[in-house]
């Protein structure tokens, strides 16, 4: 009874104990127990600010329930994750998000409806998170458990992952969102700084990405986006995807419609690195792409609190390279044997060879703007987060 009551005393009165107990709490666990008293408030608010490491939550185990793969790993996962999303970017694949695929052990078509599982995911999440939701023909996602674990090509079937941002000493994410106007043929290049795209020097690195590429006007409108961010200082890099099913923020409740448009998330921070190469049409067997990720691996962005992204093109992949699945997958892997890469085949690339540390590039280009839009390629990029403190490692 006695020590019962010395533990109560140590764990109600002593921060540095309490503070040691709850850094073994997923974050769930931790906002609970931060509402027993305020000391235990404070000292969970001082643990999550030292989990400033990403996280993620892969989806590749298709199941019978009609509910997507990636919703029902996320209402699991997100019981043990061990930091607060403050951004999340979800990717899923666009043939069993939306529509139907058939469902072996019933034989008959199984449909979802997107609006509903979009919905559904974001429910998931905190509030104040910025969601940005992606579908996609097909997935490039890193198993969960450990960054060293092997990516995985799906370029079938039902897969998704979702890329959860803490909040990051010297980091800032941000969702954006232009919109074709079909009245007015000419971008209004003001809406480039209300997104922090323009008069932001620590703007390093805008993954951008085309929807509804199919509808007339669409590539004149990407130009229009891309051309003005076409800077050497800048990384640019996505692709085109299926759809866009989410994009909420405190700042922004657009939805998608009909019309072209491009979404993105811009990284802004003096501490981040960065660099992208182009894989084109002639990289085509294992040498040369392995090449690609030396030219990569040449840029030395530092590995640890770093992501890797992999944008290709939906003709390549297996049909490409014939002889072998997951090639570029594989050689990102062997240069990079701790970074977890993620991405998607989608109709359309946007990258090039480049890299940015401080405003050195990797390619001189003697003034001549980079072409940033291509098909049947691949672009491979690094970003790197900034240095992680000890007690994260």
């Amino acid at each position: 009874m006695e020590s019962e009551t010395k533990s109560g005393f140590v764990l109600a009165n002593l921060a540095e104990v309490v503070e040691r107990v709850l850094g073994f709490l997923p974050t769930k666990a931790l906002l609970r127990a931060a509402c027993v008293c305020r000391l235990w408030r404070e000292c969970a608010r001082r643990t999550l600010r030292t989990r400033q490491r990403i996280a993620w939550v892969s989806a590749l185990e298709p199941g019978p329930s009609e509910s997507h793969t990636l919703v029902r790993a996320l209402a699991r996962e997100l019981e043990e994750v061990h930091v607060l999303p403050q951004t999340v970017l979800y990717i899923a694949d666009a043939e069993t998000f939306s529509g139907h695929e058939d469902c072996h052990e019933q034989k008959k078509a199984r449909k979802r409806n997107s609006k509903e599982t979009a919905l559904a995911l974001e429910k998931l999440l905190p509030k104040r998170c910025q969601v940005l939701g992606l579908v996609t023909p097909g997935i490039v996602v890193t198993p969960m458990g450990s960054s060293s674990n092997q990516p995985q090509e799906i370029e079938e079937g039902e897969a998704g992952f979702a890329l959860l941002f803490p909040k990051i000493d010297g980091v800032k994410i941000h969702t954006f969102h232009f919109s074709k106007d079909v009245k007015n043929r000419v971008f209004d290049e003001s809406k480039f700084a209300e997104a922090g795209l323009k008069n932001n020097p620590d703007l390093r690195v805008v993954l951008l990405f085309g929807y509804n590429s199919w509808r007339t006007g669409a590539t004149r409108f990407l130009h229009q986006i891309v051309n003005p961010l076409n800077e050497k200082s800048i990384i640019l890099a996505g692709g085109q995807v299926e759809s866009f099913t989410s994009l909420t923020s405190e700042n922004n409740h657009a939805q998608p419609g009909d019309a072209c448009g491009v979404v993105g998330l811009a990284f802004s921070g003096p501490q981040i690195q960065s660099a992208t190469v182009l894989l084109d049409q002639d990289v085509a067997d294992e040498r040369t792409a392995e090449a690609a990720m030396q030219r990569l691996k040449a840029a030395n962005i530092p590995e640890h609190n770093t992501i890797g992204f992999m944008f290709a093109c939906v003709g390549r992949g297996y049909g490409h390279y014939k002889t072998k699945r997951n090639m570029e997958a594989d050689a990102f892997r062997k240069f990079f044997p701790n970074v977890p890469l993620f991405g998607f085949f989608g109709h359309g690339e946007i990258g090039c060879d480049r890299i940015v540390t401080g405003n050195f590039v990797l390619r001189e280009c003697n003034d001549i703007k980079d072409d940033l839009l291509h098909g049947y390629t691949t672009v491979m990029t690094l970003i790197h987060l900034g240095s992680v403190k000890a007690n994260q490692a």
